[in-house]
């Protein structure tokens, strides 16, 4: 393989720039799509670090959600923690025909179900809330993120910001100012750490979350058991 080849992989990292040839979902807020260099990475894997649950992280991806689902493919969840709230995603323009939601039957499927869905080029993105350390299956949920072309996102807890991982890029929020949410960029193909960018008028634009403040669902936050 020639340099020039090499360079043109989308799995090479070069210093000091953004990776022109990777596609992206414009994410809807001007400063967060500056800091990503375009927008959600497409057939890429995506971490948001989070200090809790319902600080507002959905909102941020709820613009490009809307957008995907206009398309023929499937936005998928798999094992939210809470049960998606409808009438807050078709406020914002989501499609709900095209939200596909997975509750395996056991806690071992429920990465089966996001290596699977990632890889088969029917989902447009992939949602999911996965209690795992294991950066050999961050990998392949990587690649299989990369073999269907698909937004995938994994939202995480604080503790797992150290971890090493495979994922595309890796942001971490924290509260911001008004309800609005700071936004910085741990780790992404062809750029330094950056941010933070506080996301607080633009924020509430898009007001509602898009997760029922009670209901739950009974597999969420599920742990790898795979083999």
């Amino acid at each position: 393989m020639t340099l020039d080849a090499l360079l043109q992989r989308t799995d090479v990292w070069r210093g000091g720039r953004l990776t022109a040839a990777v596609k992206a979902v414009p994410s809807g807020f001007t400063e967060l799509d500056e800091l990503l260099g375009g927008g959600w990475p497409q057939g890429a894997l995506t971490e948001i670090i989070m200090p809790r649950q319902g600080i507002g992280a959905l909102r941020l991806l709820i613009p490009a959600l809307a957008r995907l689902s206009q398309g023929d493919r499937w936005i998928c969840w798999v094992a939210p923690p809470h049960i998606p709230y409808a009438p807050a995603l078709v406020n914002a323009g989501v499609d709900l025909s095209r939200i596909l939601l997975v509750h395996p039957r056991a806690q071992q499927d429920g990465l089966w179900a996001v290596e699977q869905s990632l890889r088969s080029g029917n989902c447009a993105a992939v949602l999911a809330w996965p209690a795992l350390d294991d950066k050999v299956i961050l990998r392949r949920l990587q690649l299989a993120a990369e073999a269907g072309g698909a937004l995938g996102v994994l939202f995480r807890p604080r503790h797992f910001v150290q971890r090493p991982s495979a994922a595309a890029l890796r942001i971490q929020l924290a509260s911001g100012i008004d309800g609005g949410l700071s936004v910085s960029v741990l780790k992404r193909r062809g750029g330094w750490v950056a941010g933070p960018v506080h996301l607080d008028n633009s924020l509430q634009t898009h007001g509602a979350l898009a997760l029922h403040s009670r209901g739950t669902t009974a597999t969420g936050n599920f742990r790898s058991q795979w083999q």
